[in-house]
């Protein structure tokens, strides 16, 4: 069994107070491969980063003095082009980088496959992505470097060098 998690595909990382140019560039493939997911009857999971009104007294907020992806704002909601292909699928609301009820899931869920895909390649999906090989340490993990992006190409290509590096599949 295979399982797809879409990280933090939001308003604020794409056109929001942490959005870049190119992030929605992903969203097409993502949408495709979410689908391609779907219709062999595997699990596809979405996380979406969620902080409170204190989000600036948070020791990530001291480090990332950016105010995103406040519960109850546009920033915080799924990007509208993937809202019809998320649908139904189960969602972990993640108040930091790496989700452990995610970690959790996967844990439980015996897959032999675990693809991760989404933003921001060298915080959230790097974070998923080592937690998904500590929970799963037998199944093959894997990060499409087309369907992850970062505002910055340097830390983008080191995550995905790092992520080689722990014996993560990037293709």
């Amino acid at each position: 069994m295979r399982l797809l998690v879409v990280v933090d595909m939001q308003n604020d990382f794409i056109d929001g107070s942490l959005g870049f140019d190119g992030a929605e560039t992903i969203i097409p493939g993502i949408s495709s491969r979410i689908e391609e997911y779907k219709a062999s009857g595997d699990d596809v999971v979405y996380t979406l980063d969620t902080h409170d009104e204190d989000y600036l007294s948070t020791q990530e907020g001291q480090n990332l003095p950016v105010v995103h992806c406040i519960e109850g704002t546009e920033g915080h909601k799924l990007t509208p082009a993937l809202e019809d292909a998320l649908s139904g699928c189960k969602v972990f609301k993640k108040p930091t980088f790496g989700s452990t009820e995610l970690g959790e899931f996967i844990a439980a869920g015996g897959y032999d496959s675990i693809e991760l895909c989404g933003l921001v390649s060298n915080i959230c999906v790097i974070s998923n992505a080592m937690l998904a090989k500590a929970f799963a340490p037998e199944a093959k993990i894997i990060v499409d470097s087309s369907l992850t992006s970062s505002a910055f190409p340097d830390l983008h290509k080191a995550a995905l060098d790092v992520m080689r590096g722990v014996q993560i599949e990037v293709i």
